[in-house]
């Protein structure tokens, strides 16, 4: 629950107070060493769960544009928008 939501020490405090007075919870001294190790760890913690729910390629950049058709065989088309996106994927870790 901590690294899913990503948690501040606000809401890490308000987290572990409340999982020590529920019943069945964790003890004072569980909570204490969980909160030490989530404020050493944090950003690796975050980062390998980014890691890992990321797909094979990333977005590295996009450009896009909205072009008017000025000529073309068919009068009808003329003035019609087209929309041009341009997406490039990276390989992850390259």
């Amino acid at each position: 629950s901590v690294a899913s939501a990503d948690m501040d020490s606000n809401q890490l405090e308000a987290f572990l107070t409340a999982q020590t007075k529920k019943q069945g919870g964790i003890t004072s001294d569980q909570a204490a060493v969980i909160a030490k190790f989530w404020k050493n760890h944090r950003t690796d913690i975050h980062e390998s769960l980014i890691n890992q729910s990321r797909w094979e390629n990333v977005l590295k950049n996009m450009n896009w544009r909205v072009d008017l058709r000025a000529q073309l065989r068919h009068s009808d088309q003329i003035n019609t928008p087209v929309a041009i996106v341009e997406l490039e994927l990276d390989k992850k870790g390259q």
